[in-house]
Parts: C-alpha cells; structure tokens; sequence
C-alpha cells in the first residue's frame, strides 16, 4: 500500500504503518548518525537535554555531501543503520516514532521498535542525488563541528522510503 504522511505523526499512524507500505513523508525529520548518537546518549547520561525533542519524531541516518550552489543540500542517502543500534533504544524508549536508514536493526532495536509502536523506514541507498531533491530545508542545529554528521533539522516533501519493520515487528528483512 502507498501511504503519504505527514511528520512528525502519531503514535496511531505509526501503528497504521504495515511492513512492505510505501511510504512518503513531508514534514520535518532529523539527521543524525554514529558521532551525534554518541554524543546524544552522552547527553542523556548527564542529565542534559537533547538537541532536539525526540518524541514523535523521525530521525534519517545519514551524511549528506557539500551542497552544490544553487541547492539545498547535496547528495542526501541512507546510512547503514545497525551502526547506531547501540543508542536506538532509549530513544524509543524517550517517544521516537521513527527511523530512516539501510540494512537490519539488532533485537534490542526491534524489541524497542514492538515495545514503543514505532517504524523503521528503509531509503533506497545509492539514490542519494535524487533523495535529495525532496529536502527543500537543511539546518544544522546541534554539534556544528562535527561536519557532515551534525544534527540537522530536514524540511522534507514527498520523500520516498518503505517500512522496513513495522510496530508488530513485522520485519521484511525476515519476511522477504
């Protein structure tokens, strides 16, 4: 099924969401990888606020590439998400609805995922030009030195991705 949703959403639209739908968002999503987790979770461990409020909200896993002039972003694809499998769950656990990103989630992130109601989303890795085209805003808003793995804030329009693992822990990588 084609779904178009506006983010960030609901817990109940996440819930809505079953493996294998297409979906496409617009609204606003976060960016963050490897370095800006780490430094999240150090933030949680302190008890110092996150960049961002994460509740209901979807972060994409990726590092985009220099803008070229006249755009707003440059090539914008999905990381290999296991990567920040180790922070993901407390996430969740803190109201996170969904995530961006390629390639399997560990059982603790899909126990998370079950145990919140959330989504993991895929995005086609290797189209990260054309995925680019659908973010109309990039602004970097946390860990500036960091470069291209500091958090942004994405305002995004019709941007492709299809659920990967759904909020019964349906999960196509196993489903096939």
């Amino acid at each position: 099924m084609t779904k178009q949703i506006n983010v960030p959403f609901s817990r109940e639209e996440a819930k809505s969401l079953r493996a294998g739908d297409y979906v496409y968002l617009t609204g606003t999503i976060y960016v963050a990888r490897d370095a800006a987790h780490k430094r999240m979770s150090e933030a949680l461990a302190a008890g110092e606020p996150l960049p961002f409020d994460v509740k209901g909200q979807v972060i994409y896993y990726m590092g985009p590439t220099p803008a070229r002039e006249g755009q707003v972003i440059g090539s914008a694809g999905p990381t290999t998400a296991s990567r920040m499998d180790k922070y993901t769950p407390a996430l969740l656990d803190l109201g996170l609805l969904g995530m961006i990103g390629k390639g399997k989630r560990s059982q603790a992130v899909l126990d998370g995922i079950v145990r919140n109601g959330c989504v993991y989303f895929a995005a086609v890795g290797g189209a990260g030009a054309l995925l680019s085209m659908c973010i109309t805003e990039s602004e970097v808003i946390a860990y500036d030195d960091l470069g291209a793995e500091a958090v942004r804030k994405l305002k995004v329009e019709n941007f492709p991705c299809i659920v990967v693992v759904d909020s019964e822990g349906t999960n196509l990588y196993v489903r096939g």
